[in-house]
């Protein structure tokens, strides 16, 4: 009996969204126990609500629009959503705070414009700035990293204060709370202290805030994953964060004492997570090589321009959203020659 002969392409279609959104997943998952080792249990609270109220979010809106919801939820992106909205606000961020940000993104920002692959910008940025321009206050309140904080919650007390919006009785934010090293930069540079006095502080690391710092580097070797496994490729993340070091660094040779070392920048913050994670969607970057070059360093520059004059210490989230609106503009002006037609863009 002969065996049976298919049409090419005989090799196995293996970019199916949900392998991919699921490759993703594994990447962040060192970022996510660095987190959870130093900002705790509230980490892994806000990423099972965030998870559960965005996937009933999908569910009811595929309902509403008399579509198969196991289609959409299937998919994995709502998951991807909902992890990277929950790794970027404060680990006592209150429940009902996680729901609003999960439907706005879910519902306003994905399927408002067709659901995947039609959302113009990051759902989970453009929650994440939805909520710190509306409550933010409880968006900058974050936890002290473990080796600095005069108490460790416990998964009850963590779980009590998401769902509270409370410290229990006894207990002071001053004990468990602190400022993000990008706040307290910005707060000390205003109140005109320099750099090797706002570095005396122990919130201090090698280069960043302590605590910070780890959280990086293992965002990091997750974003070498997803690079290993052709899930994105370096443009993006290397053009982003090359821009935020060449802006760091011109600013910083001029005057040290006003502006950190360029490194602070890579680990203080939101910039390796967004390089790697966050501006490589694929749905709101750019396509073409060039394109993604320069999506990335104006990510980059923008960052820096924000942080250091900007109203909010971390500005990966703005600046992801001011390049998602130019992306297609970038992609259009960096589309490769089409042989044969002049230099005509195809």
């Amino acid at each position: 009996m002969k065996p049976s002969v298919v049409s090419s392409p005989h090799v196995p279609r293996v970019n199916r969204v949900d392998r991919l959104m699921l490759q993703v997943l594994v990447a962040l998952v060192p970022g996510i126990v660095a987190m959870i080792w130093f900002f705790g249990w509230g980490v892994l609270i806000n990423i099972t609500l965030a998870v559960s109220f965005a996937v009933a979010a999908e569910a009811a809106i595929m309902l509403a629009r008399r579509r198969p919801p196991m289609v959409a939820i299937g998919d994995l992106s709502a998951v991807v959503t909902a992890v990277l909205f929950a790794i970027s606000v404060p680990p006592t961020l209150p429940w009902w705070l996680t729901l609003l940000g999960m439907v706005f993104a879910i519902v306003l920002v994905k399927q408002l414009y067709g659901g995947m692959g039609y959302n113009p910008f990051n759902p989970a940025m453009a929650a994440y700035v939805f909520l710190l321009i509306s409550y933010p206050v409880a968006m900058t309140t974050w936890l002290a990293p473990n080796m600095l904080a005069e108490h460790h919650l416990s998964f009850l007390e963590s779980l009590r204060i998401i769902l509270q919006g409370a410290p229990p009785t006894g207990l002071d934010w001053d004990a468990i709370s602190s400022a993000t090293p990008l706040d307290e930069m910005r707060g000390k540079l205003d109140m005109d202290m320099t750099i090797e006095q706002i570095r005396q502080s122990p919130l201090w690391g090698a280069f960043g805030g302590r605590g910070w710092e780890w959280v990086g580097n293992w965002f990091l070797l997750g974003g070498v994953y997803l690079l290993w496994r052709r899930i994105i490729t370096w443009h993006i993340p290397v053009s982003m964060l090359l821009g935020l070091l060449v802006c760091a660094g011109i600013f910083w040779s001029i005057e040290p004492q006003t502006h950190p070392f360029p490194a602070f920048h890579l680990f203080s913050g939101a910039a390796i997570l967004g390089a790697f994670f966050i501006a490589t969607d694929p749905v709101t970057a750019c396509t073409t090589k060039k394109g993604q070059l320069v999506f990335g360093a104006t990510i980059g520059v923008l960052v820096y321009v924000i942080r250091s004059w900007g109203g909010y210490p971390d500005a990966v989230a703005f600046a992801v959203l001011l390049m998602n609106i130019a992306a297609p503009t970038i992609d259009y002006y960096t589309q490769p020659r089409v042989f044969g037609h002049g230099g005509e863009r195809g």
